[in-house]
């Protein structure tokens, strides 16, 4: 919890730019509603949050299409995910 409230310091801290959107009144509408309904403070923290998951499907689609370029390296079979359950339980161990 103590990271994650010092990343939020760190995000906070950053200087803000600031850009001016021009909607519809229905969208603005909608906008409205969803800061209302999901706890939103700002309809700027409302697009805030959904510009950054568009960096965050972005930057999976990339990782995505770069393993999928990639050279198979091994077969994903049992014992491959096995080893790997093996890696994990080893490193909560330790």
């Amino acid at each position: 919890m103590l990271a994650l409230a010092k990343f939020c310091q760190i995000f906070q801290s950053r200087p803000m730019s600031t850009m001016n959107i021009s909607l519809p009144d229905s969208l603005k509408a909608f906008v409205d509603e969803q800061v209302d309904q999901r706890g939103y403070g700002t309809s700027s923290e409302y697009v805030l949050e959904l510009i950054r998951r568009d960096q965050d499907r972005l930057q999976l689609r990339n990782i995505l299409l770069a393993g999928a370029e990639s050279v198979v390296a091994a077969p994903a079979d049992a014992a491959y995910f096995a080893t790997l359950r093996g890696r994990v339980r080893q490193r909560a161990r330790g």
